[in-house]
């Protein structure tokens, strides 16, 4: 991934692996009915560099996929390389209707007066804060800040990196709203995970979040 940023071939693989998110999430749409999103990362030079809207847009168009059924993962350090820029491009996906996401929470450098104006649904704590949970004085004062940060702006938290018993039981008595983690699952192709949740009775996508 780092010499694909830096030779700038992330920004045709990035849009190859929006284009087959957005396909894989149309056919569970019209195979299971309806579920809440599918979530793309986005790296710093593909969100800087290509027209990130138009290729948005396009893809959505071409592939049939609601705008709602998109949730974008875009780093907090890429948000913040150019937050003026950054406010309008967000500002344009937003009214396309796509959801919006900060990654990596808590490791870049954002101002709260720009977090306070970033038309983003949801962060997501960094695994960095979350693995030495419920251990760690520093790590859970942290977390617990962030939380409640987040929480006052009416943003929805998801924790990445839970791995533990302990570290789940920490975080649901945060009041964290989502967990990811290999104490859940470990990447999968996209047939086990329609089968294991199909099995288990549940739909696909997570929870619905507050917009």
């Amino acid at each position: 991934i780092n010499v694909a940023e830096e030779t700038g071939l992330i920004v045709p693989i990035g849009a190859w692996v929006l284009r087959t998110a957005c396909l894989q999430a149309k056919a569970w749409l019209e195979q299971n009915g309806p579920f809440s999103c599918v979530a793309v990362n986005v790296s710093p030079r593909q969100f800087i560099e290509s027209n990130l809207f138009r290729t948005i847009k396009q893809t959505l168009l071409e592939t049939g996929l609601p705008p709602g059924a998109l949730e974008l993962e875009i780093t907090e350090s890429a948000v913040m390389q150019d937050p003026e820029i950054t406010l309008q491009v967000l500002h344009q996906l937003q009214q396309l209707g796509v959801r919006l996401s900060i990654d990596d929470f808590g490791t870049g450098y954002s101002s709260l007066t720009y977090l306070r104006r970033f038309p983003v649904q949801s962060v997501k704590i960094d695994r960095s804060f979350v693995i030495d949970l419920p251990d760690d004085e520093g790590s859970k004062t942290l977390v617990r800040a962030i939380i409640a940060l987040a929480h006052e702006l009416k943003l929805f938290v998801v924790a990445e990196g839970v791995e533990t018993e302990a570290q789940l039981s920490f975080l649901k008595a945060q009041q964290c709203d989502s967990l990811q983690g290999y104490m859940f699952s470990k990447p999968v192709a996209p047939e086990q995970l329609e089968n294991g949740f199909m099995a288990a009775g549940f739909k696909i996508g997570p929870p619905n979040a507050p917009g």
